[in-house]
């Protein structure tokens, strides 16, 4: 190697080392500017006891937290464990929280008491998660490329954990997929907000391809999915099994908001619900009668509203403060 060769290596090295640097104080930076923030709001919860009887749990600025189901505007019991999404139900807890900013992300599976029951390393930034209504299976979405739905160029990637038989996919896109019908492969293809059934086998969930984005309903143990409908994204199945609440791009254009809705799969019926706000969320079943869902205001608090399932009513204000809302009950 020659002097001018060794320097030109050198210098290359020298500048990634920079950029990496760079790269990692900012996100130290952000996450400090972000902390403090998160300070201020925390300030503002009130915390303690909760008591017993059914509970829901959220995230309060990250944290995992559980509030009384009868008084969700109460005091909350806020844990030490950190998550960027979390979901729970039947006594499984799923936690997805990044391990550097680079997009290294960790699933964490625990149990109600929070323990760790597996962790698995994972490339992405949390986007989505659920858990079977069983606590068996474990959906998640992670964003590779972009960090918005509205946006152009963006890459996801759902994956799948069977807690009980230990069986991983780490991404859908292996599925194969029947659209409209016909056997169908692109690169282009993306899935993202997974929902299971009672069987913990079917789910339902979205597929992107060409520009347009589909309901699919999969099967697990076969690895097929196959397109219901469109314009439908984030599909959450009512604890009933009988209808689909979900957001829909306004005119068929992700860069207008979404609007919250009701699907009724036995007819097709559609219920716009009251809420008239943007929501990019993948909304909760509470019960029969109510979806909750987040909402972010402009200076960056979550909020968690619900409002009726039959599009009647107006939404009202859940739990402050809190994202990432899950019933523990197993309702």
């Amino acid at each position: 190697m020659t002097l001018s060769t060794r320097t030109r290596v050198l210098v290359t090295v020298l500048a990634a080392l920079l950029l990496a640097g760079a790269a990692v104080a900012y996100a130290a930076s952000a996450r400090s500017a972000r902390s403090a923030a998160e300070d201020r709001r925390a300030a503002a919860v009130p915390s303690g006891p909760v008591g017993g009887g059914p509970r829901l749990q959220v995230l309060t600025n990250g944290l995992l937290s559980t509030v009384s189901r009868a008084d969700p505007g109460g005091p909350r019991e806020v844990s030490r464990r950190t998550c960027d999404r979390a979901y729970a139900a039947a006594g499984t807890v799923a936690c997805l929280t990044p391990v550097d900013p680079l997009g290294a992300t960790s699933l964490l599976v625990l149990d109600a008491s929070l323990r760790e029951r597996r962790s698995v390393p994972l490339r992405g930034f949390p986007n989505r998660l659920r858990v079977s209504a069983s606590g068996r299976m474990v959906a998640w979405t992670l964003f590779i490329d972009g960090h918005s739905y509205a946006t152009t160029g963006f890459s996801t990637q759902a994956g799948v954990l069977d807690t009980r038989t230990g069986r991983l996919v780490k991404s859908l896109e292996g599925f194969t997929i029947t659209l409209d019908g016909r056997p169908y492969r692109n690169p282009d293809v993306n899935f993202w907000g997974v929902t299971f059934t009672r069987d913990d086998n079917r789910f339902y969930a979205t597929l992107s391809t060409g520009g347009r984005r589909y309901l699919v309903e999969g099967d697990f143990a076969a690895g097929t999915v196959r397109t219901l409908r469109d314009n439908v994204e984030c599909p959450s199945l009512s604890p009933d099994g009988a209808r689909i609440a979900y957001k829909s791009a306004v005119g068929g254009d992700p860069k207008k908001g979404w609007r919250l809705s009701v699907l009724d799969l036995a007819s097709g019926r559609i219920t716009p619900l009251a809420e008239t706000r943007s929501v990019d969320d993948q909304a909760v079943w509470l019960d029969e009668r109510t979806v909750a869902y987040a909402l972010q205001t402009s200076d960056g608090t979550n909020n968690t509203w619900a409002t009726p399932a039959d599009g009647t009513g107006t939404p009202r204000l859940l739990v402050p403060g809190a994202n990432s809302l899950s019933p523990t009950d197993g309702s």
